[in-house]
């Protein structure tokens, strides 16, 4: 019987624990400069508000569902025979995983691969053969990025890195799902912390191989502000081209300090960005 109840209270003890920790004093943030105090001293990766150090892997599973009541399309893109622009109505569901590594103390390496199921409803004036629904499910994008850090921040210049992305052609018969043709893209960002949160600006150049032409690609300004040890807030605007843009917000819970949850929502702010875009996921950093 004594020993039941030493065993019960050690479980007691270990579930407060895992309770606590997240609100006990992160005393690595507090020895850091105050301009490091939001991200700490890794190097930004493609999540937002995530940060990777040398020898430490991310794995971040995550869901995400898309909305959109006026998906810009064309019929020929789906493969029925019509030049002409309409507007239809979207929606998916995406399974993603996301893997980081950080390769040096200014290097890293990520991947991410994604499941996806979509339905596209054709506009009422479209006239072409397109049957009313289109529906594909399967492989969605796959893509692997580098990104090196090249300029540490310090008191009076900040943090400069880029990165090269690729994204690889699996799906070279799905028109509404996947990737049909190599992508890639440049870019380059900068990131500055001050005592009310962290900036960071994001610009890239993307290169399709079907178009064989440069094009301006995405762009974001991130804010990123930690709370407490145990909550970071994350803010930013990003687009693609000029006309789809949107607002992110997202909040970072941290249950203990290797996992923590992931909820955000991207919200259209032009016509041909997606309408609502919530999103749900683990980060486990080991």
């Amino acid at each position: 019987m004594l020993k039941k109840s030493k065993q019960n209270a050690s479980w007691l003890a270990l579930a407060i624990a895992l309770v606590l920790i997240p609100f006990i004093p992160d005393l690595n943030a507090q020895e850091l400069p105050s301009y490091l105090r939001d991200r700490g001293t890794g190097v930004p990766s493609s999540m937002f508000g995530t940060y990777l150090q040398k020898g430490e892997l991310r794995v971040y599973p995550y869901f995400e569902w898309y909305a959109d009541s006026d998906l810009e399309y064309k019929p020929s893109e789906l493969g029925y025979w019509l030049e002409v622009d309409y507007r239809g109505r979207y929606r998916a569901s995406e399974w993603l995983l996301f893997l980081g590594y950080g390769l040096t103390s200014d290097l890293v390496l990520e991947f991410e691969a994604a499941a996806i199921s979509a339905e596209l409803e054709k506009s009422s004036n479209d006239t072409s053969a397109m049957p009313q629904d289109v529906e594909e499910s399967g492989l969605g994008d796959v893509e692997a990025q580098l990104r090196w850090r090249f300029l540490r921040e310090n008191q009076s210049r900040p943090e400069v890195f880029t990165y090269f992305e690729t994204v690889f052609p699996l799906q070279k018969t799905r028109r509404l799902i996947g990737t049909s043709d190599w992508e890639f893209k440049l870019g380059f960002g900068a990131v500055r912390g001050f005592g009310w949160g962290t900036m960071t600006l994001r610009l890239a150049v993307d290169y399709t191989r079907a178009e064989r032409k440069f094009e301006a690609g995405s762009y974001a300004l991130e804010y990123l502000k930690r709370l407490s040890p145990a909550w970071r807030a994350v803010a930013l605007i990003e687009g693609n081209q000029f006309d789809e843009v949107e607002l992110i917000t997202e909040m970072q819970w941290y249950i203990n300090p290797r996992t923590y949850l992931k909820f955000n929502n991207g919200w259209g702010l032009t016509t041909n960005a997606t309408d609502f875009a919530p999103e749900v996921g683990l980060m486990f950093s080991f």
